[in-house]
């Protein structure tokens, strides 16, 4: 494979994690990708990944587009752009009514017409363009960056149903997918690729190279936390898991946490997360590979396994020895 990357940063930490940024360089990972919920922001991490592991890409998964200003986004984007000049990917989505209305307090209004309208008021702005215009969900008037990167970086948009997946194909420069099994790229790729052959596709692969049966207990507490969200139920009803999900969730809206964690079907846990031996967990991302995925990003999963262990177990050079790569 091409590209192989770590999300960023590790469990544990992140002050003491400096060496193992290199450690990643060093084993042969070529990206660093961050995230933003309710933890590390996306951009610190990376800005110092600039110096840390200087010769890795470096990238967003992702930044919502409702929970910063347009002229904002811009300006930090294009910082991170001068940090790290020609290796720099920004992935945008709209993220989900938990973290948008309930922890920013902004409304989670029109989330692909606003993802949309932000993909497009960057790309002006990226480009130096002086901005004056009423997009459909907000508008911007007079704004010209005032350090303008000399490497546009591209754009990647989080995409879980069609409309966004099209639009990652069609307007961004690729997509950045999330909690789907290695079958399921082969549903959703197509729909990328009639904007492109040559579309990057990034995918979070939520894994831990452990065969400890505890490690499935934690990953259904994961689940529950996830995939009772609105936009992440519709997605799996999307991908054909409804009926599977259905008692779960239904426990859950009741307010029986102990019952929906019970409910949690075991195939679930099976296509969403990769647990394993390392040779076990090598096999199940080289399947995301053959499907589309042209960036694998392993998030690694803080269940027993020490992240040192783990990055050394997942890395490039082992998974191709076990490949014949």
């Amino acid at each position: 494979m091409n590209r192989y990357a770590m999300s960023v940063p590790l469990p544990g930490p992140f002050s003491a994690q400096r060496e193992l940024f290199g450690r990643l360089q060093d084993l042969g990972y070529t990206d660093l990708w961050s995230s933003e919920t309710a933890g590390y922001d996306a951009f610190t991490p990376l800005a110092l990944a600039s110096e840390w592991a200087p010769e890795m890409r470096l990238g967003t998964a992702v930044v919502p587009v409702f929970t910063r200003g347009p002229a904002l986004l811009a300006q930090t984007v294009a910082t991170i752009a001068e940090a790290a000049p020609g290796r720099f990917v920004l992935g945008i989505g709209a993220s989900s009514n938990v973290i948008v209305e309930r922890w920013n307090a902004q409304p989670f209004d029109r989330p692909f017409s606003r993802t949309r309208d932000v993909l497009r008021f960057l790309r002006s702005a990226l480009a130096g363009e002086k901005v004056s215009r009423r997009y459909d969900t907000f508008e911007v008037s007079g704004f010209r960056l005032g350090v303008v990167p000399e490497q546009a970086p591209p754009i990647l948009v989080a995409a879980l149903r069609e409309r966004m997946l099209r639009l990652g194909g069609t307007e961004a420069d690729g997509v950045i997918l999330n909690w789907l099994s290695a079958e399921d790229v082969g549903k959703v790729a197509p729909l990328v690729h009639e904007g492109g052959a040559d579309k990057e596709i990034v995918c979070r692969i939520f894994v831990c190279p452990t065969d400890d049966p505890a490690a499935r207990d934690q990953a259904r507490q994961f689940v529950t936390s996830y995939l009772n969200v609105p936009v992440y139920a519709d997605y799996q009803r999307f991908l054909g898991r409804g009926e599977l999900l259905r008692p779960m969730q239904e426990l859950w809206q009741a307010g029986d946490r102990k019952g929906a964690l019970a409910a949690v079907p075991e195939q679930v846990i099976d296509d969403l997360i990769v647990l394993g031996t390392p040779s076990e967990c090598q096999a199940r991302i080289q399947q995301y590979v053959e499907r589309g995925v042209t960036t694998p990003m392993l998030a690694i999963m803080p269940w027993g396994v020490p992240s040192a262990e783990a990055i050394a177990a997942l890395a490039p050079a082992n998974v191709e020895a076990a490949h014949g790569a």
